[in-house]
């Protein structure tokens, strides 16, 4: 599936005759607003945002827009038939190397717990693709979060651009509002549950926008507090805050820190005795970006074609990049590994990427999702922006780790196409244009068996960087229609 570049980065000098003063504006405005302030600063003393600040919201074409209004429902359909694909496989029903890929390295009492029957049709109530755009106009998704960050910062940001006169995607309140009715649509039958989201030391880097994100919360009338897993209190009859119970637990950390959790153990009975809902569901298997590999795995072609109707199969197919798990063990002679080619021809082992030329490694290596360095841009490497030795020892780590439980994948690497913006550069104290490539972060809220496309985070990074994340060189904004 691939469409017209959707980008249309700035606005026409004309439609913005004002951007000094607005940049200047938000800046300003930042220095109050905990949500701007990081221990990140940019390199400008004046400057009070840890990103580079843009007079506009990021523009989008009609046609993207419209793509990614639809996406969220075809992403729901991934996780739900990946949801069953799983369980089919702890039954007998499907291969049960399914289960050896995606159960890897897992604690077992984990694994056991993710299989139970209660929680059998339990998904992630947030779904966020990290996507890219190609120069030939092909969307493609690097990684799909369903923890993600940057929710309070993508609202906050919302709020100002509208307070400025644009109109966003999702409005100024989408990103709050749109999390409030997911909570809800977690128990329906408490019109005003209580909800706690506990944020872990290892995400503490969302602490503050969390921290915002559940005021703004309770200003739209659901009553929510944000703290530490240690500030919970427990008994038989359920979780507290002080001395008020909690019906929804938001977990904002990863299932790999679950270890370092105060009494998770008494969380997870709880949330088995229905004394309180815990999101997203601890099912490991969600969270590992080995999925896209077993999306694109041959043998399993047809339960995908079963499963996920036409339209979703067609637009998955192109959205999702080729990728291989880094299993170690040997194929037999006559094997190849599926899709994979080196020097045009089939590979029949990974020592054949070893020697691979700079255009032949255009390929990713990461871990998959059970491991700390699985998220924030941490453990990617780029074949073709290291040295041929650096190369070929990154992928003998990855196969070596397999042995100890982390699974690694190879992926696609799809360059995303340019865009121009622009920014307020401090020293010049002048609008400047920036030539950078986008990550464009949808935000979808579920609710009632549908992905509600809620705000978008987009971050423009510098040409020249391969990893596009917030960074001090970046620029941070939400997403507008053109003619908006």
């Amino acid at each position: 599936m691939t469409f017209e570049i959707g980008f249309q980065g700035a606005c026409a000098p004309e439609e913005l005759q004002n951007a000094n003063a607005i940049a200047l504006e938000i800046n300003k405005r930042a220095a109050a607003h905990p949500v701007f302030r990081s221990a990140k600063r940019a390199a400008h003393p004046d400057q009070h945002t840890a990103w580079r600040i843009s007079p506009e919201p990021f523009c989008i074409s009609k046609d993207f827009y419209r793509y990614l209004s639809d996406l969220g429902d075809h992403l729901l359909a991934f996780y739900r038939s990946a949801n069953k694909l799983y369980q089919e496989a702890a039954h007998g029903r499907q291969p049960a190397w399914i289960l050896e890929y995606l159960d890897r390295g897992k604690p077992e009492h984990l694994v056991d717990y993710g299989r139970m029957n209660r929680f059998k049709n339990q998904l992630p109530g947030i779904i966020r693709p990290d996507l890219v755009m190609t120069e030939e106009g092909r969307a493609i998704c690097c990684e799909l979060d369903a923890i993600p960050g940057g929710m309070g910062s993508t609202a906050s940001m919302a709020e100002e651009y509208v307070h400025h006169g644009f109109e966003v995607v999702g409005g100024a309140r989408g990103m709050v509002e749109g999390f409030a009715r997911m909570i809800r649509d977690q128990i329906p039958e408490n019109p005003e549950p209580r909800l706690a989201i506990t944020v872990s030391d290892e995400a503490g880097d969302y602490w503050v926008e969390t921290q915002w994100l559940g005021e703004q919360l309770n200003t739209v009338g659901l009553r929510t507090v944000v703290i530490k897993p240690e500030q919970l209190h427990y008994s038989d009859n359920g979780l507290f805050f002080e001395h008020e119970q909690i019906d929804v637990l938001y977990r904002f950390f990863e299932l790999f820190d679950l270890k370092n959790i105060p009494k998770a153990e008494i969380v997870t009975y709880l949330n088995k005795k229905e004394k309180i809902r815990v999101t997203p569901p601890f099912k490991t298997y969600l969270e590992e970006k080995a999925l896209f590999a077993l999306f694109h795995h041959p043998a399993l072609a047809a339960f995908w074609e079963a499963e996920l109707p036409a339209t979703t199969l067609e637009c998955l197919e192109s959205l999702l990049p080729r990728t291989w798990l880094l299993d170690p063990r040997p194929l037999p002679p006559y094997g190849v590994i599926p899709g994979l080619f080196v020097a045009g021809r089939p590979a029949t082992g990974w020592s054949d990427l070893f020697k691979a030329s700079k255009k032949g490694r255009q390929m990713v290596v990461k871990p998959s999702g059970f491991s700390p360095l699985a998220w924030g841009s941490r453990g990617i490497t780029f074949g073709h922006n290291v040295p041929a030795e650096e190369w070929e020892a990154t992928l003998k780590a990855a196969l070596e780790a397999f042995g100890s439980g982390t699974v690694y994948l190879l992926q696609e690497f799809h360059k995303p196409a340019r865009v121009d913006v622009r920014y307020y550069d401090f020293f010049r104290e002048e609008i400047v244009p920036m030539q950078g490539r986008a990550r464009v972060c949808p935000y979808y809220y579920v609710v009632g068996g549908h992905a509600e496309l809620s705000g978008i985070l987009v971050t423009v990074c510098p040409a020249d960087k391969l990893a596009i994340h917030g960074m001090v060189d970046s620029i941070m904004v939400p997403a507008r229609v053109e003619g908006s």
